[in-house]
């Protein structure tokens, strides 16, 4: 894999733990929870939307993969799956990352609404 963009931390990937042809999978830097993992395109792409099909097929295989290990090590009790795109929509690294962030029992009071708390005010209904 060769750095597309310079300076971007995707692009010259680290810490990797599972890879395809196409993705990789990394710890996230900043976890949400234990075992907060991010799966990558190797290619540059800021837009998830702007993946190929065989990236998008790349993607949600590892992001299989990637459950069946934190199942393995960290037994949480779910998931949630989250990709942000566009910085209105939280994006912070112009490169397609899906997070995979493992959920237990009393992390949050009240999970009910799940990624719907993206806006706080809206989770609840």
């Amino acid at each position: 894999m060769t750095a597309d963009i310079p300076n971007c931390p995707f692009c010259i990937p680290d810490g990797i733990l599972i890879e395809n042809e196409l993705a990789y999978v990394k710890p996230d830097k900043f976890p949400v929870n234990p075992g907060h993992l991010l799966i990558i395109p190797k290619r540059h792409v800021a837009d998830f939307f702007l993946t190929s099909d065989a990236e998008k097929v790349a993607l949600l295989s590892l992001l299989n993969v990637a459950k069946h290990y934190l199942d393995g090590e960290h037994a949480p009790a779910g998931y949630n799956v989250g990709i942000n795109v566009g910085v209105l929509a939280g994006q912070t690294i112009p490169h397609v990352h899906v997070h995979l962030i493992p959920r237990y029992k009393g992390d949050m009071e009240s999970p009910r609404g799940g990624v719907r708390g993206v806006i706080p005010s809206r989770q609840s209904y």
